[in-house]
């Protein structure tokens, strides 16, 4: 998704002035930088500041950060949903589900953004969330496929792949910089694992919605506000 194009899911609207669509597209690629390297948790004055734009110019372009996450990641998601597909061609199912893993946790580590994104629902980010699905349908069949072929354990459950992005998203943010290949090796240890013959049962998956609503919880505040008023002047300049 182009940074100048109208939301899938938005209704029509008059195109941006030259001025306002600069605006939108500085403020997205602030984003991208800022949650990169910060993760969610980065405030909206932080992007704005990054982006060189007033914060009335930011929540004019973007009401509530969930608006935002879907423009900045959801080609991002896309990317994701490829990796999915690009698993599910692959003839033998235990080598297609041990490079989607691989090529998804990759992109967490690449992105702390992503990190969060993979490990969180946005119910307002409607064309981020309706990829996030289409990739799941898609794994639920790879997993299906893997089992079938003797390679993946059968207690294996589709949920233990959103514990396996939490992991990894926790060991991609406590190691940063200091050891950046350090989740490698926990994405190693956790593969073998899944791999048969398994070595004892394992304790209960969580349930589904349990883990929909810690997925939910994770989130970033929805704000339609400056976080404060000094947050505010600091970024009120050139705009």
């Amino acid at each position: 998704m182009t940074s100048g194009a109208q939301h899938p899911d938005g209704p029509a609207a008059q195109p941006l002035r030259s001025d306002a669509e600069r605006n939108r597209e500085r403020i997205i690629a602030a984003a991208r930088k800022v949650f990169a390297r910060d993760g969610l948790g980065a405030s909206m004055a932080s992007v704005a500041r990054e982006a060189g734009v007033g914060i009335a110019t930011m929540f004019r372009r973007f009401p509530a950060k969930e608006e935002l996450v879907d423009a900045v990641f959801f080609d991002r998601m896309d990317a994701y949903a490829d990796a999915v597909a690009v698993a599910l061609d692959d003839p033998d199912p235990w080598h297609g589900f041990v490079g989607y893993i691989e090529t998804a946790c990759a992109m967490q580590a690449a992105d702390s953004g992503f990190a969060d994104v993979l490990t969180t629902t946005f119910p307002a980010a409607k064309a981020l969330e309706r990829r996030r699905n289409e990739a799941y349908e898609g794994m639920v069949e790879l997993i299906g496929r893997a089992k079938a072929a003797g390679r993946l354990r059968e207690d294996f459950d589709s949920s233990d792949l959103v514990l396996l992005h939490m992991a990894n998203a926790g060991v991609v943010n406590a190691t940063g910089d200091a050891a950046p290949d350090a989740w490698r090796r926990v994405v190693a240890l956790l593969v073998q694992s899944f791999e048969t013959p398994a070595r004892g049962p394992l304790p209960a998956s969580p349930e589904h919605d349990a883990l929909y609503r810690a997925m939910l919880r994770a989130g970033p505040a929805v704000v339609a506000a400056p976080e404060s008023e000094s947050e505010a002047d600091a970024v009120e300049g050139s705009n």
